[in-house]
């Protein structure tokens, strides 16, 4: 792991280990997949704890992820899972993710990617505590996904103009289509791979490549990028749907 972010990551579990009655801290995504990229990368982490999140202890977790030094900081996303709740899918929990503090559920996705290998970084690993998440529950969550979220996301241009908008859509819609053909989860660079099979415009792989691995970025204009990226992403739901 980079220093930087193991650093973080242990100032982070000092921050919050006073605060909260911790069970157990998981890292997916990037971190668990050996994918990650300093300073690009989110830190994904996933916080079980022994019950319910008090209006107290929210304002110390705010508190404790306000005071980890920045910028890396700013890519920590935590979810804080009370035991009691960790079967039911639908239950919104506490989190810290773009720097403020709400609720939302932990999905099926992020469930099968504990279970398919989370470092640890804290208590027991996801198989003693976890429920197993069904391919039927994943397929379902997929579907819901780009049906509900995704697809309505298209039909406006504006946000296609900004970085993160073509590069979580085209990425998200090519690990979806992987899960729903043929039942894998896959990493965003193993998506930047199968991206040519799938149809998607050479130029739009090639500029989200540069800035996750630094590649040289082709010539594309923002307003082509967000046109050629927009459209794929909206015919590839359709597709995969």
């Amino acid at each position: 792991m980079h220093g930087a972010t193991e650093r973080l990551l242990k100032d982070f579990l000092q921050g919050v280990e006073p605060i909260v009655p911790l069970v157990a801290v998981w890292a997916h995504g990037s971190l668990a997949t050996g994918d990650y990229q300093e300073g690009r990368s989110d830190l994904d982490l996933v916080a079980v704890i022994d019950s319910p999140v008090t209006m107290e202890q929210w304002r110390r977790i705010k508190a404790a992820h306000r005071a980890l030094d920045r910028p890396l900081a700013a890519l920590l996303h935590c979810s804080y899972l009370a035991r009691e709740e960790l079967a039911d899918h639908a239950v919104e929990h506490v989190t810290w993710a773009h720097e403020r503090i709400f609720r939302r559920p932990v999905t099926a996705i992020t469930r099968r990617e504990l279970h398919g290998g989370a470092r640890l970084l804290y208590g027991p690993p996801p198989a003693g505590l976890l429920p197993a998440v069904s391919d039927a529950e994943v397929t379902a969550f997929v579907r819901a996904d780009l049906r509900d979220y995704w697809l309505p996301k298209t039909r406006g241009r504006r946000r296609w103009l900004r970085d993160i908008w073509v590069d979580l859509g085209v990425l998200t819609v090519a690990r979806a289509t992987v899960t729903l053909r043929d039942g894998r989860l896959i990493t965003k660079k193993e998506a930047l791979d199968v991206l040519a099979e799938l149809g998607a415009p050479e130029t739009v792989v090639a500029d989200i490549r540069a800035r996750r691995y630094g590649t040289p970025p082709p010539v594309l204009s923002r307003f082509r990028r967000g046109r050629l990226a927009r459209a794929f992403v909206r015919s590839s739901i359709k597709g995969a749907l």
